[in-house]
């Protein structure tokens, strides 16, 4: 059923993609719900188990760890009801699994602060509801799903009753179609003859699911590694492989997570240790790699172990000359073009990752570590590069086009040396996935929800490194809140939104969540945005030009703007953000 409910999401997700509201290009709904899917299919075809039980809990992790975006946070948070609702039972009865979907339902809502009707969980309510109501009237379980795959179609019709702005557009939810999909392929799993592969699609054998790894290629200075001498680098061995509970554990012996990890910290760091019923995940920093694997041994064989001497990557990338504080002519030009599609955005800056354990923090002899670390998530290498010089110490590349999943927030924070960790998603669509991370994570996390990358730069002037967490997280969240966020990219169909005419191709500017200026010129649709922006009050305007961003354009708009609110102060700034030519900030 996974299988098929993956593979039927993963070739609708143009179709998914298609239906967000915005008409704008990085629109990636069914993208994130694809991802996440993949990642909880992936985690099932490497544990399989006839127990449903037992087969829901290792999908819900693999959901939970590789959940993406809002729409990615909610699937793993109703699959993860659904689990633990049918936890130990290796069968289920029509009533027991429409009870599981309500389980999930439930625990959806409770992990959305604002929940939202005429959304996927609007469909994913709808459905379960029908299902516990006929699960009283069939022992069959494919006359049950095909039931709930009915409700979540007729529920997902009606979104646009329930959201206005669905209706206004003309389309349902694209949440909730990425659920009925899944739900389709659930159904098409149930009714396969003998001869059919469940299995057949994206995990059939030999394919690859999810997006292909970013390559990180440093090319840019990091001034952390210029100061860090290759010996300084104290917990020099990365060390990341499962423990399997079922294979080879001594008799009797109990796993005490709490002590593993104190075991581990005495002569490491970095650590992380997520543990499942069967199988235990552990990261560690550490100078002896045997004592680690000693000190694992007796809970179980150890699988998938990947071990790293971090002073040879130090010394890597001081021979390949990519580690310095003072950028020449010469190594400015050496970074290249990009390419169209900025594809290369998360190779220029090491310190923007892909998920991959950060390896470029000195490793701080956890004697006594720093009072505050900072994650933020950006795409650009200018961007990047502001809040790098602004106390961020990790930014995970991201945006609209790639959300961070909660697997890569935890893995940042659990690299970071500090006492208390503020993430700033900078994006509506990421910050689940954060507060998620923050959840699972045992460290001091503090998620600032900010929903722009404006609002993540007003919040980062807000810091201050002597006041306590709580000050400063109530003056970084009132600094978002103050600024205002404007955006400008390019329509990917036509469409009108509140009496607006959008033709595909045409610029658009947002303020905020709301497109109000759309034009074929560039200059006139920032100009008809920044008007309404600096009408409504401010002293400052930031522009941060992205790809696409001419400089002659960006010099007609800063005389524009010099002329016409000449008591505003104006800053410029590249950002090289890919798809948004220009983001612009007011305060």
């Amino acid at each position: 059923m996974v299988f098929r409910g993956a593979d039927c999401l993963q070739r609708h997700v143009d179709h998914v993609n298609a239906l967000n509201v915005f008409p704008v290009p990085d629109g990636d709904t069914g993208t994130n719900m694809n991802l996440t899917m993949s990642a909880g299919a992936q985690e099932l075809r490497g544990k399989p188990s006839d127990s449903i039980g037992k087969a829901s809990e290792v999908l819900s992790k693999g959901l939970l760890m590789g959940a993406r975006g809002n729409s990615g946070v909610i699937l793993s948070q109703l699959f993860r009801g659904f689990a633990r609702s049918i936890a130990g039972i290796d069968q289920v009865s029509p009533a027991q699994f429409a009870t599981a979907l309500q389980h999930g339902v439930d625990t959806a809502y409770k992990a959305v602060v604002k929940p939202v009707e005429g959304t996927i969980l609007t469909v994913a309510k709808e459905a379960a509801k029908h299902a516990v109501y006929y699960a009283r009237r069939t022992t069959d379980i494919v006359d049950l799903m095909n039931e709930v795959h009915n409700k979540a179609l007729e529920a997902l019709a009606r979104t646009p009753d329930l959201l206005p702005v669905l209706k206004q557009v003309g389309v349902v939810d694209s949440g909730g179609q990425g659920l009925v999909y899944i739900y389709e392929g659930f159904l098409q799993s149930l009714t396969a003859s003998e001869t059919d592969d469940p299995s057949q699609g994206l995990f059939s054998q030999g394919a690859t699911a999810g997006a292909a790894p970013v390559k990180t290629v440093p090319s840019l200075p990091i001034s952390a590694q210029a100061r860090l001498a290759t010996d300084q680098i104290e917990f020099l061995y990365d060390m990341e492989f499962f423990i399997n509970r079922n294979q080879g554990a001594a008799p009797g012996v109990r796993f005490d997570e709490e002590a593993f990890k104190k075991s581990l910290a005495k002569d490491g760091d970095s650590i992380l240790v997520i543990a499942e019923e069967d199988i235990i995940k552990v990261h560690v920093h550490s100078r002896r790699p045997g004592d680690v694997l000693n000190l694992a041994l007796p809970y179980g064989e150890l699988t998938e172990m990947h071990i790293l001497n971090m002073r040879d990557q130090h010394r890597d990338l001081l021979h390949d000359g990519t580690v310095y504080d003072e950028r020449s002519e010469e190594q400015e030009a050496a970074r290249g073009p990009y390419t169209e599609a900025g594809q290369d955005l998360a190779a220029a800056v090491p310190t923007v990752l892909t998920g991959a354990p950060v390896q470029s923090e000195p490793p701080a002899e956890v004697y006594e570590l720093a009072p505050y670390g900072i994650v933020a998530v950006a795409m650009g290498e200018g961007i990047s590069t502001i809040f790098l010089d602004n106390n961020v110490d990790i930014v995970l590349s991201g945006g609209q086009t790639m959300n961070p999943s909660t697997e890569d927030f935890v893995q940042a924070i659990a690299s970071l040396p500090a006492e208390h960790i503020f993430l700033l998603p900078n994006n509506s669509n990421i910050i689940l996935a954060a507060q998620q991370a923050a959840e699972l994570s045992e460290r001091s996390v503090t998620v600032i929800p900010t929903k722009t990358i404006p609002q993540g730069l007003a919040s980062l002037l807000a810091f201050k490194d002597h006041e306590t967490p709580e000050r400063n997280a109530s003056f970084m969240q009132q600094a978002a809140e103050q600024v205002q966020s404007g955006q400008v990219t390019y329509a990917v169909r036509d469409t009108v939104l509140d009496e607006l005419t959008i033709s595909e191709g045409d610029f658009i500017g947002i303020q905020e969540k709301t497109i109000v200026a759309a034009s074929p010129e560039l200059q006139q649709t920032c100009r008809e945005l920044l008007s309404r922006m600096i009408s409504q009050g401010g002293e400052l305007v930031t522009v941060l030009t992205g790809e696409g961003a001419a400089e002659e354009e960006t010099a007609a708009l800063s005389d524009w703007i010099r002329t016409e609110f000449p008591d505003v102060e104006l800053e410029v700034h590249s950002g090289g953000q890919p798809l948004y030519p220009y983001l612009f900030a007011v305060e």
